[in-house]
C-alpha cells in the first residue's frame, strides 16, 4: 500500500488533481494568440522573479504538457492551489480559453529545441539518488523528468529550481490563505521529507535539460 501510495503521490512534484483533463474542449492555438497578453506579463519575461507571496522566478510554461497546463489552471480556478494572482487570472478563464493557452504553450518554442535524452545526462549524488528514489519521482515523470507517463503529468526537468522547490513546500503547509496546495496525495508525499531534502531534489531537477523555456514576448502584438 505504501509503495501504491508512492507512486500515486509523484503524479506531480507540481501536479494536480481534480477535474479530469477530458472533459476540457479541443484548444485552438491560432485563438490563444488573441488570450496570452496577462500569460505575458511574467511568463514571457526571461527570469522573472514573483514576490508574493512567496520570492521565486515564475515557471517556465512553453514546452510544458497542455494537459499538465489545462489542470493547473482548474486547480487555481477552484481554489485547490492558493496564489492570489493565479487565482483572479484563472477565474476569468473559460474551460476553452484554458484548453487553447494549455496547446499554445506546449508547442511555444518548441521548433528549435533540443531532443531531450532519455537519461539524465547529470547524475544525482547518492543522497539525492536515494531521495528520489524514496519519492519513487520517476514513476510518474519518467526517468529524464522531461517525459511523464501521462502527459497529465508536468515535466520538471530543467525548471527553476526555486519554484520547484516552493511548489513542493506549498503541499505542505496548512492553514493558509494564500499558501498551500491542497492534495491529499502530495501532501502525504512531501511530508515524509525535510525542507532541505526537498530543496535538494529541486536544485537536481533544476539542473538537468527539458524542454521547457520562456520565450520572451511583447505584449504590443
Amino acid at each position: 500500500m505504501k509503495n501504491m501510495l508512492s507512486l500515486l503521490a509523484l503524479a506531480g512534484i507540481v501536479s494536480v488533481t481534480g477535474t479530469a483533463y477530458a472533459q476540457v474542449p479541443k484548444g485552438d492555438i491560432k485563438a490563444a494568440e488573441g488570450k496570452v497578453a496577462t500569460c505575458i506579463g511574467c511568463h514571457g519575461i526571461a527570469g522573472y522573479q514573483a514576490s508574493f507571496p512567496e520570492i521565486h522566478r515564475v515557471p517556465m510554461i512553453s514546452g510544458q504538457s497542455a494537459p499538465y497546463l489545462v489542470n493547473a489552471l482548474l486547480a487555481y480556478q477552484k481554489g485547490e492551489r492558493k496564489h492570489p494572482t493565479m487565482r483572479g487570472i484563472s477565474g476569468s478563464l473559460t474551460d476553452q480559453d484554458m484548453a487553447d493557452l494549455g496547446a499554445y504553450y506546449a508547442q511555444h518554442g518548441q521548433d528549435k529545441a533540443k531532443p531531450v535524452p532519455d537519461q539524465p545526462a547529470k547524475q544525482p549524488t547518492a543522497e539525492v539518488a536515494a531521495l528520489l528514489q524514496k519519492g519513487a519521482c520517476i514513476s510518474c515523470h519518467g526517468a529524464n523528468f522531461n517525459k511523464g507517463v501521462d502527459p497529465s503529468y508536468p515535466k520538471i526537468a530543467g525548471q527553476h529550481a526555486d519554484y520547484l522547490y516552493v511548489s513542493l513546500k506549498a503541499y505542505k503547509t496548512e492553514g493558509q490563505a494564500q499558501l498551500g496546495r491542497a492534495n491529499a496525495i502530495m501532501g502525504a508525499q512531501v511530508k515524509q521529507f525535510s525542507l532541505a531534502e526537498l530543496k535538494a531534489m529541486a536544485n537536481y531537477i533544476g539542473s538537468l535539460p527539458g524542454d521547457l523555456k520562456t520565450v520572451p514576448q511583447s505584449k504590443l502584438r
